[in-house]
């Protein structure tokens, strides 16, 4: 009688809580958008491109982080990343000008790249038995909202006694403390090498030369454009467009007695809702075809953020489109980075998903930058946010065509000229 491997590991234990305290930070630096451009004086679109340039270090950090995680080790790669967050963000809190904040910002893209999903789920996805990996992913990505659903409320919370120096301070001491979990982080075997993907080389041009790739590619870019302009923007966008909090209401009773506390709280409860829409969706991986769900999940999404801007923006409407949305906030990285595993195998798969996440990253710069941009232009960010309506229905659409086939066992006569 085979004995079931367990779902919960120390290695999946301690990815949890590596991305949990790294997505927790991440996640806050949309709380600093107001008092950072109130203190310098600067324009929303300074601090946007500060943000947006972290997100780009992030998505070209990504695919180099996990080609060093594959050639030095996983521990070794993830503890260089945390140095990176720690320096960017120390350095960063004696920054005055936009031009240093945005320099700056690439070490802690950098940080991110290194103590996020791709290494992170990487290492996951090898210590977990086929029948337990979809779940392992999905666990491992609800961490990252955990940190999105405690992040920002600890940030406005900190501020309230402390400078936002303090509180970049205060976080890069974080992320160094949570590397004390990486000897629970002992990586297991790498996959033996499958025909056709001797080298590392081999295995990502036989990928760049697969449509279905392009087609994960370019899908994955709207994810990061949604999903960067919320957390950049939405808290002051709320605080500035959102209707009066009623005082001696509900909101009031749960400590919301403005719409900066308000959209503090927004973040952390599509991190909150996204927690259930994660495990859903690695639940549905494993039983139902990735490309047919991941088309659902942007399909949603675009409907939701339409409803949400075509009627007036109060307190409910905020909540309620929070709670939407974080439900289908991350569900599509579980299913992504499972559809990578499924296609091209585990080896590779910390390089090949990082290369993916490149195109999340190229729409989160454009998302964050492009919010900050045309708010400086028109006072508002209308046109930004029907841009995302658009791009999520491309994504929904060019799901579709993906061959879901590993690459190995298609009838393609290129595979057997690779493999010679």
């Amino acid at each position: 009688m085979r004995t079931r491997s367990p779902l919960v590991t120390p290695v999946l234990v301690a990815g949890c809580l590596v991305i949990l305290v790294s997505f927790a930070i991440r996640a806050s630096f949309g709380v600093f958008q107001i008092p950072i451009a109130g203190e310098f004086g600067w324009l929303r679109a300074d601090f946007s491109l500060a943000i947006a340039i972290q997100n780009l270090a992030w998505g070209i950090g990504q695919p180099v982080f996990g080609a060093l995680a594959e050639r030095f080790g996983d521990r070794k790669a993830i503890l260089l990343g945390a140095l990176s967050y720690a320096v960017g963000l120390t350095v960063s809190a004696y920054a005055t000008t936009p031009g240093e904040h945005q320099l700056l910002e690439i070490l802690v893209g950098f940080g991110v790249a290194g103590t996020g999903f791709g290494v992170i789920l990487a290492v996951v996805g090898r210590a977990a038995s086929d029948e337990n990996r979809s779940m392992a992913l999905a666990i491992a990505t609800a961490a990252g909202s955990a940190g999105q659903m405690v992040g920002p409320p600890i940030a406005e919370w900190m501020l309230s006694f402390m400078n936002w120096q303090q509180v970049f301070v205060a976080f890069a001491a974080a992320i160094l403390a949570v590397m004390l979990v990486l000897p629970m982080m002992r990586s297991p075997a790498r996959a033996a090498p499958a025909s056709g993907q001797q080298d590392m080389g081999t295995a990502v041009r036989r990928a760049l030369r697969d449509p279905s790739f392009t087609l994960i590619f370019l899908g994955f870019f709207s994810c990061g454009y949604q999903l960067a302009f919320v957390t950049a923007h939405f808290p002051a966008f709320v605080t500035e467009m959102c209707g009066p909090i009623q005082t001696g209401g509900l909101l009031d009773s749960l400590g919301i007695s403005s719409t900066g506390i308000l959209g503090a709280a927004a973040i952390s409860l599509i991190g909150l809702a996204n927690i259930g829409g994660t495990l859903l969706a690695g639940w549905a991986g494993k039983r139902w075809s990735k490309k047919y769900l991941l088309s659902g999940i942007y399909a949603a999404r675009t409907v939701v953020a339409a409803a949400f801007i075509l009627v007036p923006m109060t307190p409910a409407t905020v909540l309620l489109f929070s709670a939407a949305m974080g439900t289908l906030w991350l569900a599509t990285v579980p299913l992504t980075s499972g559809l990578v595993a499924q296609i091209y195998g585990l080896r590779y798969m910390g390089t090949l998903y990082g290369i993916v996440f490149l195109s999340h990253q190229i729409g989160s710069f454009l998302g964050v930058w492009l919010g900050g941009r045309m708010y400086d232009i028109t006072g508002n960010y209308t046109a930004v946010w029907w841009v995302g309506v658009g791009v999520g229905a491309f994504s929904a659409l060019i799901q579709l065509p993906i061959d879901e086939r590993p690459i190995d066992e298609r009838d393609d006569p290129d595979s057997a000229a690779l493999a010679a």
